[in-house]
Formats: C-alpha cells, sequence, structure tokens
C-alpha cells in the first residue's frame, strides 16, 4: 500500500509541475514506480509489464499466427537502464507519455529515412503525449536525462516476442549506413 501512496505522490507532483523527489524512507520514484506497477527488466532495455491482453476474444490470424487482438505494457527507462535498444515489430504501436522525463525516439524506417521524436510533457517544446510506430520501423529509446520517463504502449496486433527482431549492428549499419551512429549508440554488440 505504501509504493501505492508514493506512485499516486508522484503523479500529484508531475500534474502539478514538479516531480517525484527521491525519499530515503519510501525508496526513490523510479524504485516507487518500478515496484507499484510489478515491472520487470526487458530485454531491449528498460522496466516492463503487460497490463491487458484480451483473453475475452478470440485471436486474430497473422502471417505469423494467431495473435492477440491488442496487448498494452507499462514500459520505463531509468536511469540506470536508459536505452530501449533498437528492435523491429511487426505489429504497430501507439506509445503513450506518463510520467517523468522526456523519453526520446529514433525511427529507422524501411526507406532510410530517420525519425526522431520526443514524448513528453512540454507541448509548447514539441514534445508529444502520443507517438504511433507502424510495424516494419526500427525503434530505439532513449532517456537523455532525469532519473525516469514512464510510458504505456498498446500493440495491434497483440505483441508477441516471435514478431520483435533485436538489432544487431553488423546488419544495421550495412542496412543504414547513413545513420551509423545511431546504430552504433542504439544497439548492444
Amino acid at each position: 500500500m505504501k509504493w501505492t501512496r508514493v506512485l499516486m505522490a508522484c503523479v500529484a507532483a508531475v500534474a502539478t509541475g514538479g516531480a517525484c523527489a527521491d525519499d530515503a524512507a519510501e525508496g526513490s520514484g523510479k524504485a516507487a514506480i518500478i515496484a507499484a506497477l510489478g515491472l520487470q527488466p526487458h530485454v531491449e532495455g528498460g522496466y516492463f509489464a503487460r497490463t491487458f491482453q484480451p483473453d475475452h476474444r478470440p485471436r486474430v490470424a497473422t502471417p505469423a499466427g494467431p495473435r492477440y487482438t491488442m496487448t498494452a505494457i507499462h514500459y520505463l527507462l531509468t536511469d540506470d537502464s536508459p536505452i530501449g535498444h533498437l528492435h523491429r515489430n511487426e505489429s504497430d504501436i501507439v506509445h503513450f507519455y506518463h510520467l517523468g522525463s522526456p523519453v526520446k525516439y529514433y525511427l529507422l524506417h524501411p526507406d532510410g529515412r530517420l525519425e526522431t521524436a520526443v514524448l513528453g510533457p512540454d507541448l509548447a517544446a514539441g514534445q508529444r503525449l502520443q507517438l504511433t510506430v507502424r510495424g516494419g520501423v526500427w525503434k530505439a529509446s532513449h532517456l537523455p536525462s532525469g532519473e525516469y520517463g514512464l510510458i504505456s504502449e498498446a500493440v495491434a496486433p497483440g505483441f508477441d516476442y516471435a514478431d520483435m527482431a533485436l538489432g544487431k549492428r553488423a546488419a544495421l549499419l550495412e542496412a543504414f549506413p547513413q545513420h551509423a551512429d545511431i546504430v552504433r549508440a542504439f544497439t548492444r554488440d
């Protein structure tokens, strides 16, 4: 219950223009969020928890097999895990900003185009509350500063690890030589 109070205090602080403060008795803002939302480390970096899958609906047919119509997760980048490494999903994904510092996205489109976007609360500075990434686009996310950035993702058709590929540096450098700095910064190998 204390983690719920801490998370709600964080939500209230951010809503009024403040930030979640470290609190030695309760744990830091990121620790409170990880605990309150039951987040686990994600293979691409950061932390996540699946929050929805429609078990009450029939699955939809995809070329890779049946999938949920949609799934949703919470996703958190932190100062100790600030990168969601380049990866590609077959499904379309809508990202929603919630709390904390802005999160920057790098999108490498199949035609070679680089697109960037920042999810965050400062709309006047061009930050966005929502970002849609089509299936087949390579995507990396980054927390450039701050303790954490919390978003959610809705994936349709629903996420399945079989539909996700983590970027391999050599292959991505070959495919996107014009974006070598991005590829090197956001791949592990």
